[in-house]
């Protein structure tokens, strides 16, 4: 299996342990990915705020070359950020559903000697490892089960919405499957898709927190000693503010927040260092089988 791989901002810096994670788990189960060349900013949050359609030229840029790279069919695009993810699809269907504004996104395109006639799917790890790989050939890697991880799968607010592409919107199964299949305990947790708060940690840090405090409160509540989740941001809010959630409401709040990725990495017996285990704030400490 090929795909071409868009990474995004996020993987290259504050969410390396998701890039080094994933690139280990395709490999192991013999995906091969290219990075796509040339890759610039989805165009995520504060563009679309500020100039529409620049922010979506952005995002037809990175598609315009991922269908430059593809002779032999429509191009895979594998995206692994939720926000990059959900902002690729966006560009296709607003492209799609808006003449006027898909005829200015492509007169700057061809500006740059790009063209876009949409033949690109753009597509997540978890629809990849499910749909395309399947869960027995996940399931036949494992070499170290998951045992004794109770995990909650937190699969955040644009993998699933408002593009249901490949999962449920309300009630996403995907992660839960896949980490099943490892031989992890997966907890019946129905905020799945809440959302952490975004940037609002950032700007109006006490609701930010007290949005965090909900999810982990109710993880921690029902059992988990870990949370998965498939966002950078969403790993950053839930882990990194830990201390700030636990002071504010007085409840000692201590639970390890990682990408799926590295929990697959652990049942298929890849090396902690090579997941950027060591990156996380919060470790995962749990019974894994040696």
């Amino acid at each position: 299996m090929h795909y071409l791989y868009y990474p995004g901002c996020s993987l290259k810096s504050t969410g390396r342990a998701y890039e080094e994670s994933l690139l280990a788990v395709v490999s192991a189960l013999g995906i091969n990915l290219k990075e796509l060349e040339d890759w610039n900013c989805c165009g995520a949050t504060s563009y679309m705020s500020i100039d529409e359609k620049k922010a979506f030229a952005l995002a037809a840029r990175n598609l315009a070359l991922a269908e430059e790279s593809s002779t032999d069919g429509p191009a895979q695009l594998m995206a692994p950020c939720a926000a990059c993810y959900l902002v690729l699809n966006k560009a296709q269907h607003v492209l799609d559903d808006t003449p006027e504004l898909k005829a200015q996104v492509l007169d700057a395109l061809r500006a740059a000697q790009l063209d876009y006639t949409g033949r690109v799917q753009v597509r997540h790890p978890l629809d990849i490892f499910v749909n395309d790989l399947g869960l027995e050939a996940v399931k036949a890697a494992v070499k170290k089960p998951l045992q004794g991880m109770k995990v909650a799968c937190y699969y955040g607010c644009q993998i699933v919405r408002p593009y249901a592409t490949f999962d449920d919107q309300y009630t996403p199964m995907t992660m839960d499957r896949i980490l099943q299949a490892m031989g992890a305990e997966v907890i019946d947790w129905p905020l799945k898709t809440r959302c952490c708060g975004g940037s609002l940690t950032g700007t109006i840090e006490e609701v930010g927190l007290r949005l965090n405090y909900i999810l982990l409160h109710e993880a921690k509540r029902r059992g988990a000693n870990v949370i998965a989740t498939a966002c950078p941001l969403c790993q950053f809010n839930l882990e990194c503010y830990q201390d700030k959630i636990s002071e504010q409401n007085n409840e000692r709040i201590e639970l390890p927040v990682a990408y799926f990725t590295q929990l697959m990495g652990l049942a298929l017996g890849i090396s902690e260092t090579k997941l950027g285990m060591q990156r996380l704030f919060v470790p995962v400490k749990t019974a894994v089988n040696a």
